[in-house]
């Protein structure tokens, strides 16, 4: 069980306690400001990154989207022509790319962020990947004699817009103390997992539990439009029940929209419960859901394309069953309507 009592950092490390996880910090400075090197400007990582610059870091940049990086030079970040510059030139270095096997290309080319490292750096990532792979990478960054730290992010892109979004992160603890200021800004919960591997692990985790909720919502919703009930009582009745979630309260809404634009895909569904999958197999664990939910979304993935959003597998009850389950009013977008707060380090009760 987790606490929700947490803490904020301030310049001299002494740690401020907060009354609880949505009171405002006080307004003083706090933050550690760092020269950040981010690589990575997709869905998630973009605003991740975009929250750094808003909150005064010296952002370096890289991507192969040249649109996403102009974005963020018309915003103050600097571009650097290779992973090697970037990592020159960062104390820290944050990668959020999309599977292990594009990690590996930034991290061990020849001009890659490894060739980049030296005494002090931190390497950060914050991609959802498999935790071998994670431990491989961290000890070739370890050898150079930089740190090596992993903080997948939890919670949708729409809070990771606001720094709202909430950070697991394995490794050290005093690597961990070192960046936590940073990670801050980026999220407003932070969880110290334990040592490396420890984050990958739950994130792919909670990305399995996130699958499986959206899977048995779309079969409520569709139920419950075939038995005729008004689509915007139905999400209300869910939503004050038993039955609701946090993927309902987020999901089911693009869902009635029509629009279901939840910024992720198809194919990253496949990647992320397919990591969760191959941990089990490898543990001996006999799971009877994963593979039933790889199998559903392989044929989502064949009838609509890998890069169609993940909450339009709906659409395969909705063509089954002749309806179209759509509400009134619901967005097409989500948009986190809680304020930008500063974040804090969320305590595992029993810790010592």
């Amino acid at each position: 069980m987790v606490a929700a009592k947490g803490r904020c950092w301030c310049l001299c490390r002494c740690p401020i306690p907060l009354r609880g996880p949505r009171n405002n910090p006080p307004t003083a400075t706090r933050v550690q400001h760092m020269k950040v090197g981010f690589i990575g400007l997709g869905n998630v990582g973009g605003k991740l990154a975009g929250s750094l610059l808003r909150n005064g870091h010296e952002v370096t940049v890289r991507d192969l989207d040249p649109l996403a990086v102009q974005t963020f030079i018309d915003r103050g970040a600097q571009w650097a022509d290779t992973p090697r510059e970037l990592a020159e030139a960062a104390d820290m270095i944050i990668t959020c790319l999309p599977s292990p096997a594009a990690c590996s290309a930034v991290m061990e080319s020849d001009d890659g962020v490894i060739a980049g490292l030296s005494d002090g750096k931190i390497w950060l990532e914050m991609s959802t990947t498999d935790d071998s792979e994670l431990r491989r990478i961290a000890a070739l960054v370890l050898a150079t004699g930089a740190r090596a730290l992993e903080a997948p992010v939890s919670g949708g892109c729409h809070r990771a817009a606001t720094g709202n979004i909430s950070i697991f992160v394995g490794g050290d603890r005093e690597s961990f103390e070192q960046v936590l200021p940073v990670l801050t800004t980026l999220g407003r919960r932070v969880l110290h997992t334990g040592e490396l591997g420890t984050a990958s692990v739950l994130k792919v985790m909670t990305n399995y539990l996130a699958t499986a909720n959206l899977c048995a919502v779309a079969e409520a919703l569709t139920v419950c439009k075939k038995a005729g009930l008004d689509m915007n009582t139905t999400f209300e009745a869910i939503k004050i029940s038993s039955g609701n979630s946090f993927v309902h309260e987020t999901e089911s809404q693009v869902i009635l929209n029509g629009s279901r634009n939840i910024s992720f895909t198809m194919d990253l569904v496949l990647k992320d419960v397919g990591l969760f999958d191959t941990l089990a197999r490898n543990l001996e664990v006999p799971l009877e859901i994963s593979p039933l939910l790889m199998d559903i979304f392989r044929d989502g993935q064949e009838r609509f394309g890998p890069r169609e959003w993940s909450s339009n597998i709906i659409r395969r009850l909705e063509e089954s069953a002749g309806v179209e389950v759509l509400g009134k009013g619901f967005p097409a977008e989500l948009t986190d309507d809680e304020p930008e707060e500063q974040g804090y380090e969320v305590e595992v009760m029993g810790r010592g």
